[in-house]
């Protein structure tokens, strides 16, 4: 086995023994640049302990968010029902009827509507109470027998300030999003008054991010899990912790636990521990939010793919690959897509093939040799185990965080395109953590899960447990 501990493992791996000194000199600074050594990972956990150890006493600026999510009720797998979910995003509204078979299973239905720009601009919330009522309408959806209106939890992909389970100051908006008379009002309420001006019989008993549902979403099949990440384009976690290690809570009740959204994106933007490069740098700098979510630019399905060509065009520069040349699309920025990483990645044949096809055929490169392919995969195989790396480093440090867990089974829930779609992540991820987390709990408690629709599934199954215990 490697000695992932040993700067030159992460090397070798990368010498051209075709190419020229020169090549092979610039090739293996770019990789000692993107190294990251098992030393540099338990760095990274110190690192983030700390960071999330303040972040849980108070806010700071320098620190994790550690956000209270109010969401305190576990899901079994037994519970039943009906419940409704909205999930709204940039694009679309997305309106779901989960149904929760009490078997640990659930079935889905769904129905997705594009965000007009009248909506964007000035009437979105009448316009979500119009698309809520057509599903009811097309679906025959109506309260319980006994019941006013029907239970329903609510994804809200925009900056809010939670001050409650079902309540959020909109903090600003984003996505061309532009509806007045909207920042700083709770967007439950905003929502609630369009349903009963349209008469649509729903109550929101609960508003959470994506990744909150996506724990929740593992929970109610596996009631084990303890924590919740998206590995997509972009990245984020959710775990349980303890109420009485919340310092900033100022509930009533410090007993019993909380689901913490960590925002870990964030971590560590001043880079005094992440491995950051030259490529990185110049990502950030041509960024709109440049000096923040620097974690999430090195790990994340929207940046892998800028900074491989960031590192891929430093190459042409020096002249070492495609003879100096480049590519007007190449040229643009993000126009190296991470997908183009994970086709590039997984091509074992001997001439590089479906390499040669993304550089030539996407991406328009002039005819290239076998050792440009070759140069190019070995950038992005660099930068793509730098990304699971750090991405196994994050979850160990979350588990490593509640250590009295670890010696029950423990299930995490997972989604996106990284997870998904990167060729061998999940792999990768077993592997790397079991050097921090001890070969005896990765292999025999730890369990690693795909957590589809935590943002449609999620919200319904949170809403099932606020209805639960508010029933109780």
């Amino acid at each position: 086995m490697a000695d992932t501990n040993d700067i030159q493992t992460f090397i070798k791996p990368y010498v051209v023994p075709e190419g020229s000194d020169e090549l092979n000199r610039v090739l293996e600074s770019m990789a000692t640049g993107f190294a990251v050594t098992d030393d540099k990972i338990r760095e990274i956990i110190k690192g983030m302990h700390k960071s999330m150890k303040t972040g849980l006493d108070h806010d700071d600026s320098d620190a994790l968010p550690m956000i209270p999510t109010y969401v305190c009720g576990r899901p079994t797998g037994k519970e039943t029902g009906t419940f409704l979910a909205l999930d709204l995003g940039g694009t679309n509204l997305r309106v779901c009827q989960v149904t929760l078979n009490g078997d640990t299973t659930y079935s889905l239905v769904q129905q997705k509507f594009t965000i007009t720009q009248d909506a964007k601009e000035s009437r979105l919330w009448d316009f979500i109470a119009e698309c809520v009522g057509v599903f009811l309408e097309e679906h025959d959806l109506h309260p319980e027998a006994g019941r006013r209106t029907i239970p329903c939890g609510y994804t809200f992909s925009f900056p809010i300030y939670q001050t409650g389970i079902a309540s959020g100051n909109l903090s600003m908006w984003n996505k061309s999003f532009t509806v007045p008379n909207s920042v700083g009002r709770d967007v439950v309420n905003l929502t609630q008054s369009a349903f009963q001006r349209h008469h649509v019989p729903v109550e929101v008993v609960a508003v959470l991010n994506d990744t909150v549902g996506t724990l929740m979403t593992s929970g109610y099949s596996h009631p084990d899990t303890q924590m919740g990440i998206i590995f997509g384009t972009g990245t984020n976690a959710a775990y349980w912790e303890d109420l009485e290690n919340i310092g900033k809570w100022a509930g009533p009740d410090r007993k019993g636990e909380m689901v913490v959204n960590l925002e870990w994106g964030a971590f560590d933007n001043a880079t005094d521990v992440l491995p950051y490069t030259p490529h990185d740098n110049k990502l950030n700098r041509k960024s709109s939010n440049h000096g923040l979510q620097v974690f999430e630019k090195m790990i994340s399905g929207l940046f892998l793919g800028e900074v491989a060509r960031n590192a891929i065009l430093s190459l042409v520069d020096q002249r070492l690959i495609f003879a100096g040349r480049s590519s007007e699309i190449l040229n643009k920025s993000y126009t190296f897509d991470t997908a183009y990483m994970s086709e590039i990645v997984a091509d074992n044949s001997d001439d590089l093939a479906n390499v040669k096809v993304v550089l030539e055929g996407t991406l328009d490169i002039p005819p290239t040799t076998l050792l440009d392919r070759k140069v190019i995969q070995h950038v992005c195989n660099m930068i793509g185990n730098r990304g699971v790396r750090l991405s196994a480093a994050a979850m160990s440090a979350v588990l490593l965080a509640r250590p009295e867990l670890l010696t029950s089974s423990v299930s995490v829930g997972i989604d996106g395109s990284m997870y998904q779609f990167y060729p061998n992540f999940e792999r990768d991820l077993y592997s790397v953590s079991r050097v921090f987390l001890g070969d005896d709990f990765v292999d025999n408690r730890l369990k690693l899960h795909l957590a589809k629709d935590g943002s449609g599934v999620g919200a319904a199954i949170v809403a099932m447990t606020v209805d639960r215990d508010r029933n109780r």
